[in-house]
């Protein structure tokens, strides 16, 4: 949808009825610009951020999941940080429940509500909710972990692609809990997980909301990442890894630790740092080519540069907000 496209409409509640939470949502990829366009929009609108970045749960992965500072979180409430030790993954289903649990919390307390992230399927499912899958099997998950243990995340995206090329397009090949997960749905059911997300198709909307993404030109986007890694690099990568490393932070299971993995195998010996930084910076603009054509797929984002249109963003979530007669999702 063009910037100037008005959002999709949708029938207000019938009466007596209680209005749908209304919700705010910034996305887009890595490197955009989403976090200082977020605090200028919760300082603006007097609302509070829900985090929907899903490396930015957990505690000691700071500089290099871009987090905001404790300044800027002083500025404005955020939720949803350093709320899960490295290590232990959190999937989408308990972010969903944690995160509903947040913005009701907020929404009680008459404050706005900004979810911003970069996390696709994190925020989808916050829009429309989760599919109604296959539970998950424990032992089925631990077999296809020692599976990934023994031969390597490689060998089970290998077997996603051959049984669900279109999740496998979608899922990062490190995202090991996300390909576990698809592989389970598969072997559980006989179908893969992209089928259930087709029929279901996210759209159990719980929230009224407003989507902005951010987006700038290409070759803009992808020397910002590079500078922002520099920069991370600079401010103490390498000590953030180590301390990980020393504390038995597990890198090679979160969804995807870029920058982590390059600079542990640096420290483990197995490349030079030059080659860490540079494969870390390819790992980040791959990742920002899948986090755009993600969102791209989704027709009720209101598109605008962050450099050139940020009074137009500011104005669309002040009338969105304000919009107290009727509901919109777009």
């Amino acid at each position: 949808m063009s910037p100037d496209a008005a959002p999709s409409s949708v029938s207000p509640p019938a009466a007596g009825s209680s209005p749908r939470i209304r919700v705010g949502f910034i996305v887009g990829p890595t490197g955009a610009g989403k976090t200082a366009f977020a605090l200028a929009a919760a300082e603006h609108l007097d609302a509070e951020i829900v985090n929907a970045d899903s490396r930015q749960v957990y505690r000691g992965m700071d500089i290099g999941t871009a987090k905001p500072s404790a300044a800027e979180r002083c500025r404005v409430a955020h939720h949803l940080i350093d709320i899960r030790d490295p290590g232990k993954p959190m999937d989408v289903a308990e972010f969903a429940r944690i995160a509903r649990a947040a913005i009701a919390e907020i929404a009680g307390r008459e404050r706005r509500v900004l979810v911003v992230g970069g996390s696709g399927l994190y925020l989808r499912v916050l829009r429309g909710g989760i599919f109604d899958g296959p539970a998950a099997r424990p032992a089925l998950r631990a077999e296809l972990a020692a599976v990934a243990e023994r031969l390597g995340p490689g060998e089970l995206y290998r077997r996603l692609s051959a049984v669900d090329p279109e999740a496998a397009a979608r899922i990062d090949p490190h995202d090991l809990s996300r390909i576990v997960r698809a592989l389970e749905v598969y072997e559980l059911s006989g179908m893969p997980i992209s089928f259930y997300q087709r029929r279901h198709a996210f759209a159990a909307r719980e929230y009224a909301s407003l989507t902005i993404g951010l987006t700038i030109p290409r070759d803009a986007l992808y020397a910002a990442i590079e500078q922002r890694f520099d920069a991370m690099v600079a401010a103490g990568l390498i000590e953030e890894v180590r301390a990980l490393m020393a504390g038995g932070g597990d890198l090679s299971g979160m969804p995807p630790a870029i920058g982590y993995r390059e600079i542990a195998s640096y420290l483990r010996g197995e490349m030079t740092l030059e080659q860490a930084i540079e494969r870390a910076k390819r790992e980040s603009r791959r990742l920002a080519k899948r986090q755009l054509t993600w969102f791209r797929a989704e027709p009720e984002i209101v598109w605008i540069d962050p450099h050139e249109q940020t009074e137009e963003g500011m104005r669309r979530l002040e009338n969105f907000f304000a919009d107290a007669s009727g509901e919109r999702d777009g």
